[in-house]
């Protein structure tokens, strides 16, 4: 009778002759038939060496195991990803492994069999770990030194023992998340200021407000709300123009943590109760920020408000703001002009700095001098003269606009229009040869015209000056991993001019969600895109604004010429399944 250890040998010994005699298995398969044979149990003399060289066996078990492993994490992390390459990638991490073992049993020379199985299992994986880690969060990427990092965090946490890193790129203890503060000297030139960081650095709250601002940038925050109460000072975040909460720290840490960010920004951390401002920079490994700091008095204590400014984002083109097609032509004719003036206008938040940025993009700054006045500089673009307002030194946008026109400019950006002197010469500049950009804060593109009216320009100048104005808001899309479908109401249909029988469905945010996505953090919405409406100064409307104003005319003359309001291109959103419903409502009243 055959035992079954012995077939079990037999088995393991014929299929890995890397790790065995080749002529002792086949002198041992033989001896084994004769047993089969004769049926009965034949003591088999044991020749030299060793059957099976554990030290050459279990490295190939231990990669096969891993091998294993590594395929199912492909798979499942490409589906909690959405990567529409899943399968690809799971078939090309599966067949590389079993080529590689097909090799290793198969070369009788062991290194070489080895080596080829490692090449054949991690040039896969290591290239599906890169093409994967530059499509997701920084605080989702694996195999960096931070995650290796947490990683040995949480076998040491488990073996009952204290951790050895502190959450930061591979450097041991208290350096805290990867990111490094840039303290900055006061002043509008705001130079890099060494002495800064290393006080800062004295603080112990220095690594909690390192671990506020890291959180925030990993949550795509653009702003940080530091608010004071009796007891404590709630932390906020603004996502996608919306306001978070998150954890609050102790009154205690809280206003060390402010302190921090003073220091870090060359304020003076004595005065709690008048306002002040300043910057300071981070790099956040391949990513330059910028934050604009600015503090306040209250009944509960000092306020911090830090908008964040990613420089390494670069500049939007128009095509990626969402607009539809025939208003990218339009947008582009419109910019490209040789003189004019054209006006973004919308509340605060609404995007109108990014738009004009994207619109600079549309000239060639190589063969026109394009200069820019702005309150602050937000993004920086090359080959183009960039000016920043400083009210404590007497600069304002009146008098660096005055200067700019006697440097000869071919076109002119301005931040914002918010008095009458600097409304006049913006005018007077579109008026004698120069494309003027600029921003006005109003509900929608045709009041935007009466701003300036209110401001005390005379209404014969803006009719020979302005070229158009843009209306925009800013919508939030819909997380596409986790929105649903939904069919519209048939009265609403009506209500909005849409057709029944074309609009199938429309989506929303999960209304019970069953776990909390990963992508939008259960919020049911990822990112923002512009809505717009452009009017476009026609004749009829020049006339209309030199003889007598009228917004319903206006409005009326707009409409004949083709204008479309912004409900109508928030619905265009909504139909395509890029945002709700609810959101379009709550932007556009």
């Amino acid at each position: 009778m055959i035992r079954p250890s012995l077939v079990l040998a037999t088995f393991l010994i014929g299929t890995l002759g890397v790790a065995t005699g080749a002529d002792a298995a086949e002198a041992f398969t033989g001896l084994l038939a004769q047993a089969a044979a004769a049926e009965t149990v034949v003591a088999v003399p044991r020749g030299p060496g060793f059957y099976l060289n554990l030290y050459k066996f279990v490295p190939v078990v231990l990669i096969y195991l891993l091998w294993t492993w590594t395929t199912d994490w492909v798979e499942h992390d490409g589906k909690l990803l959405n990567n529409p390459k899943t399968e690809t990638w799971n078939c090309v991490v599966f067949f590389s492994g079993v080529l590689g073992l097909a090799m290793v049993f198969s070369i009788p020379i062991y290194p070489i069999g080895v080596t080829l199985l490692l090449l054949a299992y991690f040039i896969p994986i290591l290239t599906y770990v890169f093409i994967r880690n530059q499509t997701v969060a920084d605080d989702q990427k694996v195999l960096t030194p931070y995650h290796l990092g947490e990683v040995t965090n949480d076998v040491l946490a488990k073996l009952g023992m204290r951790p050895l890193f502190n959450r930061n790129m591979g450097s041991v203890d208290r350096a805290g998340p990867p990111i490094t503060f840039i303290g900055k000297s006061s002043g509008s030139a705001g130079k890099e200021d060494p002495s800064r960081l290393r006080q800062a650095e004295e603080s112990r709250s220095f690594m909690a407000a390192k671990e506020l601002v890291y959180d925030a940038v990993l949550r795509r925050a653009t702003d940080i709300h530091l608010e004071p109460t009796a007891d404590q000072l709630s932390v906020r975040y603004r996502i996608d123009g919306i306001l978070h909460s998150a954890e609050p720290f102790d009154r205690p840490t809280g206003d060390a943590v402010i302190n921090v960010f003073k220091v870090l920004s060359a304020m003076d951390i004595s005065e709690k109760r008048k306002p002040q401002d300043g910057s300071f920079g981070a790099k956040l490994q391949a990513r330059d920020l910028d934050f604009r700091v600015a503090t306040s008095g209250s009944k509960a204590g000092e306020k911090l408000v830090m908008r964040i400014l990613d420089n390494s984002s670069g500049v939007t083109k128009l095509e990626d703001l969402g607009m539809r097609g025939k208003l990218i032509e339009q947008v582009k004719s419109l910019v490209t002009q040789p003189h004019g003036m054209f006006l973004s206008c919308g509340p605060t938040g609404s995007g109108k700095s990014t738009t004009l940025y994207a619109a600079l993009r549309e000239i060639d700054r190589y063969q026109r001098n394009i200069i820019t006045v702005e309150d602050p500089i937000e993004y920086h673009l090359d080959n183009i003269t960039q000016m920043e307002v400083n009210t404590k030194s007497g600069q304002t946008f009146a008098t660096s606009l005055r200067s700019i026109l006697r440097q000869d400019p071919d076109v002119i950006m301005i931040g914002e229009i918010r008095d009458q002197e600097t409304a006049n010469i913006a005018c007077q500049a579109a008026n004698t040869g120069h494309m003027v950009f600029s921003t006005v804060h109003s509900n929608d593109a045709v009041t935007a015209l009466f701003r300036l009216l209110d401001l005390g320009v005379e209404p014969f100048m803006i009719a020979s000056a302005l070229s158009a104005v843009l209306g925009q808001r800013l919508v939030r899309l819909l997380c596409e991993q986790c929105k649903e479908p939904y069919k519209p109401k048939p009265e609403f249909l009506k209500k909005a001019n849409l057709p029944a029988d074309k609009v199938d469905v429309f989506y929303r945010r999960p209304e019970n969600p069953e776990q909390v996505c990963p992508q939008c953090g259960g919020t049911g919405y990822f990112g923002r895109a512009g809505i717009f409406e452009l009017l476009v100064l026609t004749e009829p409307i020049r006339d209309m604004l030199r003889e007598n104003p009228s917004l319903t005319k206006i409005k009326a003359e707009a409409r004949r010429g083709g204008m479309i309001y912004l409900q109508e291109d928030g619905l265009r959103q909504v139909i395509q399944g890029r945002t709700s419903i609810e959101e379009l409502l709550r932007v556009v009243k």
